[in-house]
């Protein structure tokens, strides 16, 4: 139906503005610079190796340890070109390996600084394969890495990042909630881990076969010498990777008893240094395993001398391994029997986490239109959910190709049509304090005061400071005989730096204590919401953005030719009631 009835609206569309020339939107940036050459990132940094025996594993592979350290120099590379002074590797963010590197082929790694922060920059990478001699090329996996820079043991503030093409634009953008995310990541996972149900396969299992967990322990420990380390002499990240991918590939073997494939990498966070003429001490343990795959647990400990007692805790991360049959489909595993105690907990944590990890790669990792409109809440994803309810807001008013198809009293309308989605886009000015303006629209219980479109709005969960859920009940519209309804998660977040908006994200969540009523005609939203600028002293750029979908398209498609006065109208209302009401809720101004 969505698709239906957006093929419909953009051959009306068509028609509507066929006669008119579109004018691109002026923030649009092309990649070719004046003189003709191709636009190149300055911080950019890109390596090719070509994959040598000595660089593989026992099936000739690529060792996944080899690949981080090629990923961790390249990265700290494009870093310290940025910051023009050494960096260290702080933290890595999940990673997920889609394809395997063979011996004789080349792998090409990019890395770019994203964003600067005051002493912190987030490093995209992305790592692909060729095969020379076919011309192959393969996608191996995208890691992102956040990077501090250092002069002197003191901490150096770094100048920021101005993008200048769309992807740029949309990476700086999201950069800053990936950050978010990070800062609150051990929080979020010891909430989750409480809130997590827990859910066993263990019927589809055979558990004739059962591993005791300590069969599978290993430590080890490594001597940091100068090869392994920088011109600081502390020691690389990638090498401390390395050698913990080492330890978990040796533990999951023992369980497996074969040669297992490492597929992904949960986050790596270096909690402190480590430098030449440390002893680093790596222990790992099959946590968990499941029907296909296994939890690794990596630890890793530091010391100066043998006879320390006190070991300072560098690192620590969870390593989720497969084990193929020669048609490349994972084999089933067998069942680990936990030691009491800790083991237990470790085991019950896996458990939790796997679920954590399916509902983070399905909701962060996946394309827009590859997700459903309303993904099911619990605790277990809201982190993840609001996170992508930003992020895609975000993505979509960073897009370039914004075409302005008409503009009435300062208030411009823009459309987008992209893939199976057609945009629209909202703007002008406003007479009101930015931070103002973000309280009042981010209390949907308001909306109604301006908006035809929602005539009844409850509050139905205060998630937190930040994230509530609305259910909206919208008027009878055109020939249908059947109010809408709407369960909308609202996501609102401040500014991380100056010149950052204020962000109001609206999409559609699925709750059980809310399902669809004869009552009404259950409505969708995949991404909506306001971005609010401040452009000087009591004057605010407010931006409303909606990715049409059928719930929403349902309002436009009746008058197409009167879409922009429609939108004109709601605006003008909106402006209004930002206007009557900015010299209300001041006291609450000092929570922002």
């Amino acid at each position: 139906m969505m698709q239906n009835v957006g093929s419909q609206l953009r051959k009306s569309f068509a028609s509507v503005f066929s006669g008119r020339q579109s004018r691109k939107s002026t923030s649009r940036t092309e990649k070719t610079m004046a003189d003709g050459e191709e636009y190149r990132n300055p911080t950019e940094v890109q390596m090719s190796q070509l994959v040598l025996p000595c660089h593989t594993n026992q099936r000739g592979e690529l060792s996944v340890g080899q690949l981080l350290k090629w990923i961790d120099t390249t990265a700290c590379l494009s870093a310290e070109r940025h910051a023009g002074c050494p960096c260290v590797t702080a933290s890595m963010d999940d990673i997920y390996f889609e394809h395997t590197i063979r011996v004789g082929q080349v792998v090409n790694i990019k890395a770019k600084v994203n964003r600067a922060f005051n002493t912190s920059m987030e490093v995209g990478i992305q790592v692909a394969s060729e095969d020379t001699c076919s011309e192959k090329q393969w996608n191996v996996c995208k890691a992102l890495a956040t990077f501090v820079a250092h002069r002197e043991l003191s901490k150096v503030k770094l100048k920021q990042i101005s993008p200048r093409t769309e992807e740029e634009k949309t990476e700086h953008s999201v950069a800053a909630e990936r950050r978010r995310m990070r800062l609150v990541y051990a929080d979020t996972i010891k909430d989750l881990l409480a809130n997590c149900a827990m859910q066993y396969d263990l019927e589809s299992r055979d558990c004739s076969h059962v591993v005791p967990a300590e069969k599978t322990r290993v430590e080890s420990v490594e001597l940091v010498l100068p090869p392994h380390a920088n011109h600081q002499g502390n020691t690389f990240g990638g090498q401390i990777m390395a050698w913990m991918e080492n330890v978990a590939t040796i533990a999951a073997s023992r369980l497996c008893r074969a040669h297992p494939t490492l597929k992904a990498i949960e986050m790596f966070h270096f909690r402190g240094p480590s430098q030449v003429g440390d002893r680093l001490v790596l222990k790992a343990i099959v946590n968990n395993a499941f029907k296909h795959s296994m939890e690794v647990g990596v630890c890793v400990e530091a010391y100066r001398q043998e006879a320390e007692a006190h070991r300072r805790h560098i690192n620590s991360a969870f390593m989720t391994f497969v084990v193929l049959d020669p048609n490349d489909q994972p084999q089933m595993l067998p069942w680990i029997r936990p030691q009491p105690g800790d083991g237990e907990r470790r085991y019950r944590e896996a458990s939790a986490r796997r679920k954590i990890r399916l509902d983070r790669k399905y909701i962060v990792s996946c394309k827009q239109e590859e997700m459903p409109l309303s993904v099911p809440w619990d605790p277990s994803n809201q982190v993840y959910l609001s996170y992508n309810n930003i992020s895609s807001l975000k993505m979509l008013a960073a897009k370039d190709n914004w075409a302005l198809s008409s503009e009435i009293n300062q208030v411009g309308l823009y459309t987008l049509e992209d893939d199976k989605y057609l945009s629209f886009h909202m703007e002008m000015l406003v007479n009101v304090d930015a931070a103002h303006a973000f309280l009042l629209l981010s209390d949907l219980r308001r909306r109604p005061e301006w908006d035809k479109h929602y005539r009844n709005v409850e509050l139905v969960q205060q998630v937190d400071e930040d994230d509530a859920i609305y259910h909206v009940i919208s008027p009878i519209l055109g020939t249908d005989p059947k109010p809408q309804d709407f369960v909308i998660l609202a996501s609102r977040r401040k500014p991380c730096d100056h010149g950052d908006p204020y962000v109001i994200a609206l999409r559609s969540v699925t709750l059980p204590t809310h399902p669809e009523t004869p009552e009404y005609r259950r409505g969708e939203t995949l991404c909506s919401g306001f971005c609010v600028w401040r452009e000087g002293d009591q004057m605010t750029k407010v931006s409303y953005y909606n990715q049409a979908t059928s719930g929403f398209l349902n309002y436009v498609t009746t008058n197409v030719a009167g879409l922009s006065l429609e939108f004109y109208n709601t605006f003008k209302a909106c402006e209004k009631f930002l206007l009557d009401n900015r010299n209300d809720l001041a006291p609450s101004l000092q929570t922002l």
